[in-house]
């Protein structure tokens, strides 16, 4: 689904990584070849291979509810000039949002890229920057090195293609990705949340139309194994489907999980009831998607399209009895010309349903650009002198998992009969958002009180 919001993701070799630093000189070499010699002469061919990656902060955290929080994608705040990187860390330190990670793509190499053979120089950087913030960490078990997917080996030999990335391993290679992950989860002994591949990558099964949900969960399955024999306490969680759905001018894979805002694909409730029944175990459920269409139809409209988000997080929950976590979560299609106001109103409804339907989790798709305009983006670019520094989604996202953390009961509240068309509302027993779905202003009247609103202003009040 990130393939939505016009983010760059993934083609060529990923960016990103930190700099390295009087490697040029001769001696240098000469001292990096004799180790290359020395460590394969012990039979250890591998690049930063050690037991456990970069040091630990404090006890894991083994709740299965994280609240709100953000994936890093290509570009993210651990590289780039050292004044922002070190501004970028001390703004997401004050705040502790879980922060997840993918171990091959969106700014990591390939961890494996022979059999045996490891890399992990640049997921222990994000892993090493995560724990600096003191937030919790969360590692997505995608993607697959080439050699399990029939490529060849060797780092030179990594196809960072699209096609390429969203290839999924080879049957014959489960149980080798499946140790992939066990390696992992041992290097980083600290870190208990673990999510088992990614949108059904290169499991959709051209000639029958349908997803083959059969060889994902045998994947899933030797994957949970492999990483409760590492920790019990080891939390793992799939499927990760696209939620997709359809308007109502399009009743070829139309289901009875509908609404106004459409029909979710038939064929995506098949695979999550495949894998739920086959499940070897699960501490979680994840799931992702958008509240617009297929075809990006907003229905009825931008903002009570959002009630998907609410009524699929219900059906999932009732069909798991899990909790539930949304690995990515849209409310905007791609080059909509959306004001950043619109933008965070929109948003800011988007997690209200989420939140109405009783996600435990949810993990905004982080967005950064490295140098101009980032629509949506968390903070400004670290590969500025200047960047670093908080943008507004960052702070919706602040505000609403310090109101609205895990297991919040909300309550509701009055508002004025010709308000209810126009406004979204959220309450618990201490805390309201009020946002104005306008794009003019109003007086609105909500719990008992009379306010001006701006368009698109999300209004944040307490009880």
């Amino acid at each position: 689904m990130e393939r939505h919001r016009g983010t760059t993701v993934r083609s060529g070799r990923p960016p990103g990584r930190a700099p390295r630093r009087g490697t040029t000189a001769p001696l240098a070499a000469v001292l990096l070849t004799a180790l290359a010699l020395l460590l394969a002469a012990s039979g250890c061919t591998s690049r930063n291979e050690g037991g456990a990656g970069p040091g630990r902060t404090g006890a894991s955290n083994t709740a299965t509810a994280l609240g709100w929080g953000f994936t890093h994608t290509q570009y993210s705040a651990d590289t780039g000039d050292d004044a922002a990187v070190t501004r970028a860390r001390g703004l997401l330190s004050a705040q502790g949002l879980p922060q997840d990670q993918a171990i091959m793509g969106w700014g990591a190499g390939n961890p494996e890229p022979s059999p045996g053979s490891y890399d992990f120089s640049d997921l222990d950087r994000r892993v090493d920057y995560i724990r600096s913030t003191g937030a919790t960490p969360v590692i997505t078990l995608c993607c697959a090195p080439d050699w399990m997917k029939g490529g060849e080996p060797g780092a030179s030999s990594t196809d960072w293609s699209v096609r390429s990335l969203e290839t999924a391993p080879l049957p014959a290679h489960y149980q080798d990705f499946a140790d992939l992950a066990a390696k992992i989860a041992r290097r980083y002994p600290d870190v208990r949340h673990f999510i088992v591949w990614n949108e059904f990558k290169g499991f959709f099964d051209d000639t029958a139309q349908r997803w083959d949900y059969e060889g994902y969960t045998q994947l899933y399955n030797r994957v949970y194994d492999a990483l409760k024999k590492v920790n019990r306490s080891n939390l793992v969680g799939g499927p990760y489907l696209v939620m997709d759905s359809y308007g109502p001018q399009d009743q070829s894979f139309a289901s009875s999980l509908k609404g106004p805002w459409g029909s979710v694909d038939q064929r995506v409730l098949d695979a999550f009831r495949y894998w739920n029944e086959h499940k070897k175990g699960a501490d979680f459920v994840v799931v992702d998607g958008a509240s617009f269409t297929r075809t990006n139809q907003l229905l009825p409209d931008a903002f009570a399209a959002t009630d998907k988000f609410t009524a699929v997080s219900e059906w999932l929950r009732e069909q798991s009895g899990l909790p539930l976590w949304w690995a990515e979560y849209y409310v905007e299609p791609a080059t909509s010309g959306w004001s950043e106001q619109r933008r965070l109103a929109t948003q800011a409804a988007g997690m209200m349903a989420l939140a109405r339907g009783g996600t435990a989790t949810a993990l905004y798709w982080s967005p950064q650009q490295r140098s101009g305009p980032c629509p949506g983006c968390l903070w400004t670019p670290t590969q500025q002198s200047d960047g670093g520094r908080e943008l507004p989604m960052y702070a919706l996202i602040v505000k609403f998992a310090r109101a609205f953390p895990p297991g919040t009961r909300f309550t509701t509240v009055d508002v004025a009969a010709d308000d209810v068309p126009d406004v979204r509302v959220l309450a618990s027993v201490k805390n309201l958002l009020v946002v104005n779905t306008l794009d003019r202003a109003i007086d609105a009247e909500v719990d008992g009180r009379t306010f001006p609103m701006a368009a698109y202003e999300v209004r944040w009040l307490t009880r």
